[in-house]
C-alpha cells in the first residue's frame, strides 16, 4: 500500500487543524503519514492536535508535530517536515505540501498520484480547489511579473481585477501544465527534492510557491493542474487584509529576490517558453 506524506504547515489554525487531519483519517486505500510543523501558534492549535491523538488514530495514520518556538515563515518551517518526512518514504510513496485550512478526500488523492504514476516528467500536480460556498479559486496560474504584482496591491478594484487577469490561464477541463501552482495542495514524488531541492530559505513568506515552481520547470518536469481532482480550501487570505502589513512587506522582498535569482521583472518569456 502506497503512503501519503503530508506536510503540514500550522499558526494559530485550531478553528480548521482538526477538520483538515479528519478529512486524511477516512482514507482506506492509502496510508497517512502526517508531519504538522508548528510556527509558534499562540491558540490552541497544538491543543487540538495532541488531543486529536490521544483520543485515538486509524490504524493506517500517523501524525507527527514539530514544534517551533516563532514564526519562522513558510519555507524554513516546510522544510523541516519535508526532511523529516522524505527519510521515511519509500520509492512508491508520495509527498503532499498541505495547508491546515484544506480538506482533502481520497478520490481526489488517488486521481492526483495517477498522474504522477503516468510519467515520470510530471513534478507536481495540484487539485482544483473550491470555497465552502462553492466558488472557485484559481489555484493553477501564469509565472507573475511585476506589473501584475503592483496592480493586485493597489487600492482600486478595478486595477487589482486587470492584475489578477492577466495570472489567468486558460484552464480546460482536462489536465494542463500551469506556470505554478499555489502551494495549498501540492502532490509530488520524494525524489522531486532530489533533483530540485528545497524550497528557497531566502525567501520568508512569499512567492516560494512560485520560485519553487520555476525551478522545476528549469529541471525538465512538469507543473500540472489537474481539475478532475477536487479538495475544499478555506483560504485564510492573511497577506490581503492589511496593505502594510509584515506579510506584505515580506511579500515584496520574497518578489524582489526571485525575480533577481531567476532573471526576471517585466517579461516572464524566457520561463513561459519552457512551459508551452
Amino acid at each position: 500500500m502506497s503512503r501519503i506524506h503530508f506536510v503540514i504547515l500550522t499558526w494559530n489554525s485550531e478553528k480548521v487543524i482538526g477538520q483538515c487531519l479528519a478529512s486524511m483519517m477516512k482514507f482506506r486505500e492509502f496510508e497517512v503519514n502526517v508531519c504538522i510543523v508548528d510556527n509558534g501558534s499562540q491558540d490552541r492549535t497544538v491543543d487540538v492536535v495532541e488531543q486529536m491523538i490521544r483520543e485515538g488514530i486509524p490504524g493506517h495514520c500517523s501524525i507527527q508535530i514539530i514544534r517551533l518556538l516563532e514564526n519562522m515563515g513558510t519555507t524554513i518551517s516546510r522544510n523541516i517536515g519535508i526532511k523529516q518526512v522524505i527519510t521515511q518514504a519509500g520509492p512508491e510513496d508520495f509527498v503532499c505540501i498541505l495547508d491546515s485550512d484544506t480538506e482533502v478526500n481520497e478520490q481526489a488523492m488517488q486521481t492526483l498520484a495517477s498522474v504522477l504514476r503516468d510519467d515520470p516528467s510530471n513534478g507536481i500536480v495540484g487539485p482544483k480547489m473550491h470555497s465552502l460556498d462553492g466558488s472557485v479559486q484559481t489555484s493553477g496560474r501564469r509565472i507573475p511579473t511585476v506589473t501584475e504584482k503592483i496592480l493586485k496591491v493597489l487600492p482600486s478594484k478595478a486595477l487589482q481585477e486587470k492584475g489578477n487577469q492577466m495570472q489567468q490561464m486558460d484552464h480546460t477541463d482536462s489536465l494542463c501544465p500551469v506556470g505554478y501552482l499555489m502551494s495549498a495542495c501540492w502532490m509530488m514524488r520524494p525524489t522531486l527534492f532530489d533533483e530540485v531541492g528545497l524550497l528557497d530559505e531566502n525567501i520568508f513568506y512569499a512567492p516560494e510557491d512560485v520560485e519553487f515552481c520555476i525551478r522545476v520547470w528549469k529541471k525538465g518536469k512538469r507543473v500540472l493542474y489537474c481539475p478532475q481532482a477536487q479538495i475544499l480550501h478555506h483560504w485564510q487570505r492573511l497577506s490581503r487584509k492589511k496593505l502594510l502589513s509584515k506579510h506584505n512587506w515580506e511579500h515584496l522582498k520574497g518578489l524582489g529576490y526571485m525575480y533577481h535569482k531567476h532573471n526576471f521583472l517585466l517579461s516572464n518569456k524566457k520561463i513561459e517558453q519552457l512551459i508551452y
